[in-house]
C-alpha cells in the first residue's frame, strides 16, 4: 500500500510532467487544472474544512513541491544539464527527466526531507512510471547530485 506522502509525490510528478509538456503553464494553473479535473469537489487546502481534498494525498505537500519546482526550475534544469554530462536533457525520457527534477528539488531545497528518503522516493517513482532502465539512471543522476552539491547523507 502506498502512503500519502508517496502518493502526493506521484501527483506532484504528474503535474510537473504536464508543466514539462506545456512550458507556458504556470504552477497555479497546473495545480488548478489537475484538481479541478480529477477532484472537482475537493476542498482547497485553505478551505473551511482544512482536510485533504482526496483520500491518500497531502495537498499542501503537492502544492509545495509543484510551486517550489516552478520557482527553481531554471536552476534545477541548469543543474540537471551539468549532471547529465554526455546526455542532453531534452533527449532524456520525460518521466526520468521529471523524476530527477523533483528529486533535485527535494535534495536541494527540502531540508525536512532526509537525503535517503528523497533518493528512495525518486527511485520508486522511476520504477512505477518510467522505463526498466529509468530507476538506475535516476539513482545515478541523483547520487551524482548529492556528491556534487556536497549534501551530507
Amino acid at each position: 500500500m502506498t502512503g500519502p506522502r508517496r502518493r502526493s509525490r506521484e501527483v506532484a510528478l504528474q503535474i510537473i510532467h504536464q508543466m514539462d509538456l506545456s512550458p507556458e503553464m504556470e504552477a497555479g494553473d497546473a495545480l488548478r487544472a489537475y484538481f479541478d479535473n480529477l477532484w472537482p469537489d475537493a476542498t482547497a487546502p485553505d478551505g473551511e474544512s482544512g482536510e485533504s481534498p482526496a483520500p491518500g494525498i497531502e495537498r499542501p505537500m503537492i502544492e509545495e513541491l509543484v510551486r517550489g519546482f516552478a520557482r527553481h526550475r531554471p536552476e534545477l534544469d541548469e543543474l540537471l544539464a551539468r549532471l547529465s554530462r554526455n546526455w542532453r536533457v531534452e533527449r532524456m525520457s520525460p518521466v526520468d527527466r521529471n523524476v530527477i527534477r523533483l528529486g533535485l528539488y527535494e535534495l536541494k531545497y527540502r531540508e525536512d526531507v532526509p537525503v535517503n528518503v528523497a533518493l528512495n522516493e525518486a527511485i520508486e517513482l522511476a520504477k512505477r512510471f518510467g522505463t526498466a532502465e529509468g530507476a538506475g539512471f535516476v539513482n545515478g543522476m541523483l547520487d551524482r547530485a548529492v556528491t556534487e552539491l556536497g549534501i551530507r547523507r
